[in-house]
């Protein structure tokens, strides 16, 4: 005989507990504010350390026809060139992001507890009143202007005869030198101090004052000449009203080939690497050497950006000494990675000493370097 048995009791349905229904809403909302994190760009580019090149060796390059070789960045013609050893490594920063293409905020998470990386506003990278394009093109003309400078200052402290001229570009608007000085006209000195660089001329300027002429003499269409031009104040910067450029003529042909790389920065290493192939012995007695600054034909090295990530991009490329720009040494302080030495420099002469110091095995402590305050 077949059994059967009793059909169930129907089961109630409990009602699920009010904590855990909290607790599957938070995490609703927890993914939901991830998701916006993962997918919203935000208003800002990570800057972080770019590729390194050694001035005394190759770099990639692309010729017109499109083949890709290794070619010496510095190459010499109507000199003799001397073997060298060691690296003097140029530095650069990549720049995570650009307008309408921005990293978004899980990417920023990362970056702000990385210490190689910084997070800085796009306005900062990217002014809004500028367009993108002609923002990386004016920074291809900064290093192609940077360069030349670099030979400049390189020949000049080997004493080698550079013509280095000062030439207006142009009269601004509204300038106190309208109808007193034109275009391709060369200013050869400021109340009698003779000036081969921008930075000389704006220092001289500057040292003028707004209160009375300043006597400048130029020399326009080969003929020499004085004019007098009375400069005005300009958002806080004494200035003559016009725009000038350098205009350079060398004794030797010096080719600097870096594709790709933009900004001023690489001015004192380009420079440091030309004196090393110019002159007998290595430099750098071996050792790997980074660096970065901008330079004048006259040797003075100039403030950059991004000294944080150089130092790191100088640490990862195995350099143990690094030369960082007096101006930026309030980045410097605090921000040093283990494992790398810094000194600072003012002059191209600064930095020849300090390279020159290790490679002697002098008293290191002498050397200046960046301290707190």
């Amino acid at each position: 005989m077949a059994l059967f048995s009793e059909d169930p009791a129907p089961t109630e349905s409990k009602p699920i507990p009010k904590r855990r229904l909290a607790g599957w809403w938070l995490f609703a909302i927890a993914a939901a504010v991830a998701l916006v994190f993962v997918v919203t760009p935000s208003p800002y580019v990570i800057e972080q350390p770019g590729p390194t090149f050694d001035t005394l060796g190759t770099a990639p390059h692309v010729d017109d026809d499109g083949e890709e070789s290794e070619v010496p960045l510095i190459s010499i013609e109507g000199a003799d060139t001397y073997p060298t050893e060691g690296e003097l490594r140029l530095l650069t920063v990549s720049v995570v992001g650009r307008p309408g293409n921005t990293p978004n905020w899980l990417d920023l998470l990362g970056a702000w507890v990385d210490p190689e990386r910084t997070i800085v506003p796009l306005e900062s990278v990217y002014p809004s009143d500028v367009d993108p394009d002609e923002q990386d093109a004016a920074n291809q003309a900064a290093m192609v202007d940077s360069q030349q400078d670099a030979i400049a200052a390189a020949l000049v402290a080997l004493d080698l005869d550079v013509v280095r001229d000062v030439t207006v570009a142009g009269v601004l608007d509204d300038s106190p030198a309208t109808g007193l000085l034109q275009e391709g006209d060369v200013i050869r000195s400021v109340d009698g101090t003779e000036v081969h660089d921008i930075s000389a001329l704006r220092a001289a300027v500057a040292a003028h004052g707004t209160d009375a002429p300043a006597d400048l003499g130029i020399v326009r269409d080969g003929t020499e000449q004085t004019v007098q031009v009375t400069p005005v104040e300009q958002d806080g910067v004494v200035v003559l009203g016009v725009g000038v450029t350098m205009h350079y003529e060398f004794p030797i042909d010096v080719e600097l080939r870096l594709d790709d790389v933009g900004g001023p920065s690489a001015g004192q290493m380009f420079a440091l690497g030309i004196i090393d192939e110019l002159t007998p012995g290595a430099m750098t007695g071996g050792e790997n050497w980074a660096g970065t600054g901008t330079i004048d034909s006259s040797g003075n090295v100039g403030p950059i950006g991004g000294i944080r990530q150089k130092m790191f991009g100088a640490l990862n490329a195995g350099a143990e000494w690094f030369l960082a720009p007096e101006s930026n040494c309030d980045e410097v302080v605090g921000h040093v990675p283990d494992g790398l030495r810094v000194f600072s420099v003012d002059t191209l002469d600064d930095a020849q000493a300090a390279i020159e110091a290790v490679a002697d095995g002098g008293d290191l402590d002498a050397l200046p370097t960046c301290t707190a305050g």
